[in-house]
């Protein structure tokens, strides 16, 4: 699907034809967003901004060269965008492609800060003269979602911590929930750091409107905060880590210790009872009520272990 966005008499009007493209002017064209389009519609706009559009392959590069790259006419730009699942995240390529002052993006999912921008372009049109200024915003709104997620993460943290203080749940499944969230955190902190790298080579670009540079300039700032934060909560998550594996060490221990003074109540009294099971000759052996003295003896030396562990405060 293609959608153009283009000036006339002061307003932007919606196009989503890539036939009336050649009856444009290039100048007067300010964004034209591609959503999974047929080859027909990226042919067509290629022909129209006189460059080629990256593909997706070259989108998910990971190499710098490949995520930012520069000719006499164009700018080509890649990052990721980071989509929130129901148990971890996915990030989707995104391709920037500007041709003098007009936009072109290439993506194959629906992005929520596209549908939000392209609302606010047509109700205040006067703030998005040109294609850099749709530039600057997407990535404004792109890292205003990134903070909402690490804020999000933020909070989940801190009801882990409550958890924890609380002994709730404490067991394994509670473990790898945490694991979990540290995955996220991993991927959310990636996802910022590769904006970062590529806000970076825009401001050292000679193609960037001077009048632009402070907005760059406060999502450089907006960012190295973002990924202080996302670091800050990646210590957490190790924190409460450990406190859960100390806790479960503590519980199998008590139940090993609960095992081991059980073990050591009943040896005496096991020794006695062993003696006793044999065929020979001992004290107590022809009397009547023996059994009840043998008892006895078993349970006062149960008694006595007991009270020598409890001074010793080894219970």
């Amino acid at each position: 699907m293609i959608t153009v966005f283009y000036r006339t008499n002061g307003k932007i009007m919606v196009s989503q034809s890539e036939t009336e493209l050649p009856a444009m002017r290039r100048e007067d064209v300010v964004w034209i967003d591609l959503f999974a389009p047929s080859g027909e519609e990226k042919h067509s706009v290629e022909a129209f901004l006189g460059t080629e559009i990256q593909s997706r392959a070259e989108a998910e590069e990971i190499e710098s060269s490949s995520r930012f790259r520069e000719s006499d006419t164009a700018l080509f730009a890649n990052t990721n965008f980071l989509m929130p699942g129901p148990d971890e995240y996915s990030m989707e390529a995104v391709s920037f492609t500007l041709v003098e002052n007009t936009l072109a993006t290439l993506r194959d999912v629906p992005l929520r800060s596209f549908t939000e921008l392209q609302r606010r372009m047509c109700r205040m049109p006067r703030l998005y003269p040109g294609g850099w200024w749709v530039f600057v915003s997407i990535l404004d709104q792109r890292v205003d979602l990134d903070a909402d997620m690490i804020e999000l993460m933020s909070k989940e943290i801190s009801q882990y911590g409550v958890r924890i203080n609380e002994k709730e749940d404490i067991n394994e499944e509670f473990l790898l929930d945490i694991n979990q969230l540290q995955e996220n955190t991993m991927i959310v902190r990636e996802n910022i750091v590769d904006k970062q790298r590529l806000i970076t080579n825009i401001t050292k670009s000679d193609k960037l409107p001077s009048q632009l540079e402070p907005r760059f300039n406060v999502l450089q700032q907006d960012i190295s905060s973002l990924i202080n934060h996302a670091n800050f909560c990646f210590e957490r998550l190790e924190y409460l880590q450990d406190t859960v594996v100390g806790l479960i060490n503590l519980e199998q221990n008590n139940i090993m210790k609960i095992f081991t003074l059980v073990s050591v109540l009943m040896m005496p009294a096991t020794l006695i009872a062993s003696f006793y099971g044999m065929n020979v000759d001992l004290p107590f052996s022809g009397f009547r009520y023996a059994w009840l003295v043998i008892v006895g003896v078993m349970m006062i030396t149960v008694v006595v272990i007991f009270f020598v562990f409890k001074k010793k405060k080894m219970l």
